[in-house]
């Protein structure tokens, strides 16, 4: 795992469909012969942080991603779900509760990470999670990809929560939306984040609006405040890349992916003069 050498950490947090954005950075960090010491995931960036843990070829990981994270995920409604909010009592209404038959979640995680585990990815990986009962940050590094990635997937009221290791876990986003404070643990000294605001709702018109729009306004405000503390008080260095988008990317716009991966190597090339630097100082 990660240790006194580790130069450059990859910080990737939520964001839907823009986390592919990873890809694009990772390209333009490769063509300069940079090395990834270490890769760091929540929520969707899970995704992308497990695909270039493992060293696969840009292409492939594209293609992946796109398989990953798409609409399909969220067609398939459980009925039951519906029956647990109007009467909990009568269906059992619990911590596993989830509207969305996550069937075509496990297959498409299974069919990408297959039986690979964290330890033994080509880059350090470490995905975040969070503990549903008491809200604390866990951080998996040993185990089966599929099931980390699983529970740092799971978003509530749309994905049950997963157990792991007896822990109930859920979104990691809910306890740090982009969590650098992982990388600046395990000794990384210069460390690139790719974050996303999340978006809010132009209309409210139903619950589940009603709740994105409270879980936005949380979310967004906890990133914020996250990354302006740990920006104080890291002695290291924290790079933002941030991609712009020359259009809306809404959050399962998987057509958009090529553009969305040119975007983060657009904004990576534009860092990259002082991130070596950086880099140069760091010797």
């Amino acid at each position: 795992m990660a240790n006194q050498q580790t130069r450059v950490a990859l910080v990737i947090g939520s964001g839907g469909v823009k986390c592919a954005a990873a890809l694009g950075l990772y390209k333009a960090l490769k063509r300069e012969g940079i090395e990834i010491g270490m890769m760091v995931g929540a929520g969707v960036g899970v995704i992308y942080a497990a695909l270039l843990a493992l060293g696969l070829a840009p292409e492939q990981m594209a293609d992946m991603g796109a398989q990953l994270w798409s609409h399909a995920l969220t067609a398939k409604h459980k009925r039951r779900a519906l029956w647990q909010i109007l009467l909990p009592n009568v269906f059992g209404f619990d911590e596993n509760f989830g509207t969305v038959d996550d069937t075509l979640l496990w297959e498409r995680l299974r069919a990408a990470y297959g039986d690979a585990k964290i330890e033994n990815t080509t880059i350090p990986l470490y995905i975040a999670a969070t503990d549903f009962h008491n809200g604390e940050q866990v951080v998996l590094t040993q185990g089966n990809i599929v099931d980390a990635v699983r529970a740092s997937l799971a978003i509530p009221y749309i994905f049950q929560a997963h157990r792991v290791d007896g822990r109930l876990l859920v979104d990691g986003s809910l306890s740090d939306p982009l969590p650098i404070g992982v990388a600046i643990k395990e000794n990384a000294n210069v460390i690139l984040t790719l974050g996303f605001e999340s978006p809010y709702q132009g209309k409210i018109n139903a619950l589940m609006r009603y709740s994105f729009q409270v879980s936005s306004v949380m979310s967004n405000n906890l990133l914020k405040a996250n990354y302006a503390f740990h920006a104080l008080a890291h002695h290291g260095e924290i790079l933002p890349i941030r991609p712009q988008f020359q259009q809306h990317v809404g959050l399962f716009d998987t057509d958009k992916i090529p553009a969305i991966i040119a975007a983060g190597e657009r904004a990576m090339e534009e860092q990259m003069p002082y991130l070596n630097k950086v880099l140069a100082l760091a010797q």
